[in-house]
């Protein structure tokens, strides 16, 4: 009896694709509505370039499909602190390291061109030679809280301030007799004085309306925006306050810094005070290094705008005993 050749009833035997066991760099050009990302090897070559949505989703096919390259260890982003801020608190709670990428000077864009996957190559290129060393904020602590309060409070001072004004503005065409009656008030006074107007217009027979019936009109709805701006602030005074207790109290027992001054140090330290490797760097970061053959500190080009000026504001209060104190020196934040 002759064999004959039965095929095989299991499944054939392929070869399967190796995932390499390398490491890549991520590279990332972030925009507000898509990301273009590029993978290098450790040796410089691409290794393969894709946009990806600014959604969860997107975020999650980014990471997977650089992962089918090699290992994500390190990532360079462009503007980790705005529209690629989101991303990067995604990489690093995936364990990869985020490194803030600068964009291209001019000359270099004048040479290489512009378009997106070669800024994403660039940013790679940048965590690759060492020059990208400023690690991103990680966005999702007590700082991050702290940076929403303030930006509210910001707002809400500048506003306050322009309303102010503009009833000061109002005062100086109005009535004479009703310009002398206000004249002599401070800013609180005036605020509540003109923040009853409101209330007798109100309660006034509808008719034609007179231009003292109107500035009457406008001076107490600015007023009341006044006091309800002025509510705000303390409100956020007082949140900003509570957490600045909570997570840096050390900070307070220094002379001359109140909750304001440690919010403004804490925000421009951020959540991962472990990305400034010396005192020198915050203190470069803050705009405060002393220049070579001076002893005045100059603000660099890229420094904190509000920490250098809260550091060089106090200085005069802060004495040289201070600057070896365990609470000045850790800006630590307690998790």
């Amino acid at each position: 009896m002759s064999s004959s050749t039965v095929p095989s009833t299991s499944p054939a035997l392929k070869t399967r694709r190796r995932r390499p066991a390398g490491e890549v760099v991520l590279g990332v050009d972030t925009h507000r509505d898509n990301h273009v990302a590029e993978a290098l090897s450790l040796s410089g070559a691409v290794l393969g370039t894709e946009e990806f949505p600014v959604t969860t989703a997107g975020y999650r096919d980014l990471l997977k499909s650089a992962t089918k390259s090699g290992t994500v260890r390190r990532a360079g982003v462009e503007g980790t602190g705005s529209y690629g801020a989101s991303l990067s608190r995604y990489l690093l709670a995936q364990g990869v390291d985020v490194f803030d990428v600068n964009r291209m000077d001019q000359a270099e864009r004048r040479r290489r061109g512009k378009t997106d996957p070669l800024d994403a190559q660039n940013a790679a290129r940048a965590v690759l030679s060492g020059r990208a060393r400023a690690r991103a904020k990680a966005g999702d602590g007590p700082v991050q809280i702290a940076r929403m309060h303030k930006l509210t409070k910001v707002s809400a001072v500048k506003a306050r301030t322009q309303a102010i004004n503009q009833l000061k503005a109002v005062l100086i065409t109005a009535d004479p007799a009703l310009r002398e009656e206000l004249a002599q008030l401070g800013n609180a006074e005036l605020s509540r004085t003109c923040a009853q107007f409101t209330d007798v217009c109100g309660r006034e027979d509808a008719g034609v309306e007179s231009a003292l019936q109107a500035t009457r009109i406008t001076l107490g709805l600015l007023a009341r925006r006044i006091g309800q701006l002025s509510e705000q602030i303390r409100d956020v005074d007082a949140r900003l306050a509570r957490l600045v207790e909570r997570h840096a109290p050390q900070l307070l027992e220094v002379v001359g810094i109140g909750p304001d001054t440690a919010v403004a140090l804490l925000i421009t330290v951020g959540d991962n005070p472990e990305r400034l490797d010396s005192e020198a760097s915050f203190a470069a970061l803050c705009g405060t290094t002393t220049s070579v053959g001076s002893r005045r500190a100059r603000p660099g080009a890229k420094s904190s705008v509000a920490s250098n000026a809260t550091l060089l504001g106090r200085s005069s209060t802060w004495s040289n005993s201070y600057s070896q104190d365990p609470a000045y020196r850790g800006c630590v934040i307690r998790g």
